[in-house]
């Protein structure tokens, strides 16, 4: 029998909950699965720019986790993911995605392998029924333990200073996608270098009964070092610059679709480098590995667009005329502040969208009451809009 997990009734309060609303002043909140969390607190535009100069702090608690641990905890995942996690050591930190039979993403996530044997999931979503029906035939327990653990994300060039003046050992050696425990005030307090920004940045786990003490450690270390709280909306532009995928945005879930072809696989979604034919079954290969041989329908893009007005919602065109019909459609959308480009995600129809090609944006904008349209030239481009060198660099520099 597949045992569900609870639906939080909402809207809950994280553990840091009283030191981000203190800071507040804008009153822009929505609901992450049942949690309170911010859109922005004051200022999105000095949010945004406190991820590029310096620490921005942003409370990731309602992210849903689960603790995946057993003697086949390596051979479930290896079923569950479509890369090999054989290759992800203890200390290390993988991007996953995982599908159904037909190969389409269900959700992505990162996987932490906190020990030998012991892992945790992090994603979106939930998924404790799909996982608690893969665990059939492995030796492998599955648990949710979202409200156990606290988490903070803390992104920017300054956010090594401000770690290693809060007194955080071993940052100087942790690579990117690294993890490690440290002690903090009696309590273990694991440390990953990850985050959702394309910039140097951490992310802290600890237990919720010392969320507050590590809020106010990590701000009195940060004074000096321009250290800010920040909301969804500040993120979710630096992600855009990273060219990172977020559900709902690049992918639907494919549990959640009703239609046809409004799901997508990894090879659509540019992960063909997470989908490992070498190892053995896993879920979706089947159709996978047919999809690569007969090619996909669809292909993400990143797209460098003329101008400077943002091509939210917009059809893509193969040329400036819209002859033939559009062949896709823009996903997210952003003017790059720190990049001074006008860029987006979108999807496009194959042969469309290789890097180098040229393609064609249609956008419409508001200006005092009246609507706008032009057609913006495009190319596609296959690099992130941003990666500073310090993202990779080890140890970071002290900014």
């Amino acid at each position: 029998m597949t045992i569900r997990e609870p639906v939080p009734q909402g809207p809950l309060k994280t553990p840091f909950y009283p030191r981000v609303a203190k800071v507040d002043t804008v009153n822009q909140w929505h609901q992450w699965k049942g949690y309170s969390s911010p859109d922005a607190l004051y200022c999105e535009d000095l949010e945004y720019f406190a991820i590029r100069n310096g620490t921005a702090v942003f409370d990731l608690s309602p992210m849903t986790k689960y603790r995946i641990t057993g003697p086949d905890a390596l051979d479930y995942l290896n079923r569950l993911v479509t890369r090999d996690m054989a290759k992800v050591k203890p200390g290390r930190v993988a991007y996953a995605v995982w599908c159904d039979d037909q190969g389409q993403v269900i959700d992505d996530g990162t996987i932490f392998h906190l020990r030998e044997g012991e892992y945790r999931l992090c994603c979106q979503e939930r998924h404790f029924a799909w996982f608690q029906d893969a665990t059939i035939g492995f030796d492998v327990s599955v648990v949710h333990e979202t409200d156990e653990i606290a988490g903070l994300a803390v992104q920017g060039p300054t956010s090594y200073s401000v770690l290693s003046t809060m007194g955080v050992k071993g940052l100087e050696e942790l690579k990117p996608f690294g993890l490690i425990h440290v002690e903090f005030q009696g309590t273990e307090m694991m440390v990953s270098r990850t985050g959702f920004t394309a910039d140097l940045g951490y992310e802290l786990w600890i237990d919720p009964d010392k969320a507050l003490d590590l809020w106010d450690a990590l701000f009195e270390a940060g004074k000096e070092y321009k250290i800010r709280p920040i909301g969804t909306h500040a993120l979710d532009l630096a992600r855009i610059e990273a060219g990172y995928l977020a559900p709902y945005a690049e992918f639907l879930p494919c549990d959640e679709t009703v239609r046809t072809g409004r799901s997508r696989s990894p090879l659509e979604l540019g992960l063909e480098w997470l989908v490992d034919f070498k190892k053995p079954n896993f879920n979706g290969r089947r159709a996978l590995a047919e999809e690569k041989r007969n090619g996909s329908t669809w292909r993400l893009v990143k797209l460098d667009i003329d101008g400077n007005k943002p091509a939210h919602s917009s059809y893509i065109f193969s040329n400036s005329k819209a002859r033939g019909g559009d062949i896709g459609f823009v996903t997210s959308a952003a003017w790059s502040p720190v990049c001074k480009q006008n860029i987006a995600l979108g999807t496009v129809r194959t042969p469309h969208g290789k890097p180098g090609d040229t393609v064609w944006v249609e956008i419409y904008y508001q200006r005092e009451m009246h609507w706008n349209r032009e057609m913006a030239k495009a190319t596609v481009v296959d690099k992130p809009f941003w990666f500073p060198a310090r993202r990779g660099a080890t140890p970071p520099g002290p900014y």
